[in-house]
């Protein structure tokens, strides 16, 4: 039908036959639609003047939270004291965005951006930088476990994990002003979780060991942030996250699971190539291919038909009721739309 249709109309066919609408970032997708609305001979042009001022307003308030950030991120100065680790500020802070771009959430997409980039650099330290010695004493110094592990971190891990409590600190203080405190024990609760996985997965780079799909997914669920991610939104959410909801959300209910399925098979498939080569565990093109022996090309195959299975759990958990509000839901499904977007042509 593409060659019998107007051209606005057309355009949005095409647009939606690339990737489905359902899973592509609202934001972007206004930004987009501006653009196809101006050109049809029947706009309103009231309401597209409006939707530009809306966008253009909301986008000067990001400008100046990037700002913001940009000025915390050089004041640390992590890329001279950590040269090693990638510089993602940037990129953590669009995650913020496409989790919810709303005016309300400000607070909460600052401090994602900061954890989220922080949480980058520890992945770096225990993907290719730190020694077995060394990330075991990172591991006990943020599970608490051992008070003198602290001391007794490298100057560069002592850099990231003061950064780290400093960030940790001024939520607590925000949390207890607002007497919501149980949130930032479940935030707490899944940065340790995070980092356990984190050095579970440490090994198997070390000793090139490729373990079973399944194995390596009960891990990697967890490192692909996606669960600390989810309790981040919800702290930011008002009245409507109540303390059942961050008991349902660090259960990883299906639709978080799912959403980390998606978010770790996707990056895994477009960009595991590039890690293999600056240094990385194995990813699960590689599990796919050892435990299967199949080619590289089918691996990937399958891997994302477990992509699509993903997606049609989540719609699923859409349409069915739920322990939490639905407005607890759009979060989840908003970091699996960001991923597709992201590595819809390679790695973005």
């Amino acid at each position: 039908m593409m060659n019998h249709l107007t051209s606005c109309l057309a355009t949005q066919v095409g647009h939606a036959l690339e990737l489905p609408l359902h899973k592509r970032v609202p934001r972007l997708e206004t930004r987009h639609y501006i653009s196809v609305y101006q050109e049809e001979e029947t706009r309103n042009d009231i309401l597209l003047e409006l939707a530009k001022l809306d966008f253009n307003q909301l986008q000067l308030l990001h400008q100046r939270e990037i700002q913001e950030l940009s000025r915390w991120w050089k004041d640390i100065d992590f890329a001279t004291k950590l040269p090693f680790a990638r510089d993602r500020l940037v990129e953590c802070y669009f995650w913020g965005i496409g989790v919810y771009f709303e005016p309300q959430y400000a607070p909460c997409r600052i401090l994602m951006a900061k954890l989220v980039s922080i949480v980058s650099i520890i992945d770096d330290i225990y993907d290719v930088y730190g020694t077995p010695e060394e990330l075991q004493l990172f591991t006990d110094a943020i599970q608490g476990c051992d008070n003198g592990a602290r001391d007794q971190l490298p100057e560069y891990m002592k850099v990231c994990f003061r950064e780290l409590e400093n960030v940790f600190n001024e939520t607590e203080e925000e949390m207890i002003r607002e007497e919501k405190f149980y949130r930032f024990n479940y935030l707490k609760q899944e940065m340790k979780a995070l980092v356990k996985a984190y050095h579970a997965e440490a090994p198997w780079f070390n000793t090139g060991c490729v373990p079973k799909l399944e194995v390596y997914l009960q891990i990697s669920l967890i490192t692909s942030v996606y669960p600390l991610i989810t309790v981040i939104e919800y702290m930011g959410m008002g009245d409507i996250a109540t303390m059942e909801a961050f008991e349902w959300a660090t259960s990883l209910p299906k639709i978080i699971r799912s959403s980390s399925m998606i978010g770790r098979l996707m990056d895994d498939i477009k960009s595991y190539k590039f890690e293999q080569k600056r240094g990385h565990v194995a990813s699960s093109v590689q599990c796919y291919m050892k435990e299967y022996e199949v080619s590289e090309e089918e691996a990937c195959e399958k891997l994302q038909k477990m992509v699509e299975g993903a997606w049609k759990d989540i719609n699923n958990e859409c349409l069915a009721p739920t322990p939490v509000p639905f407005p607890l839901l759009m979060p989840i499904v908003n970091l699996a739309r960001i991923i597709e977007v992201i590595y819809l042509y390679g790695d973005g």
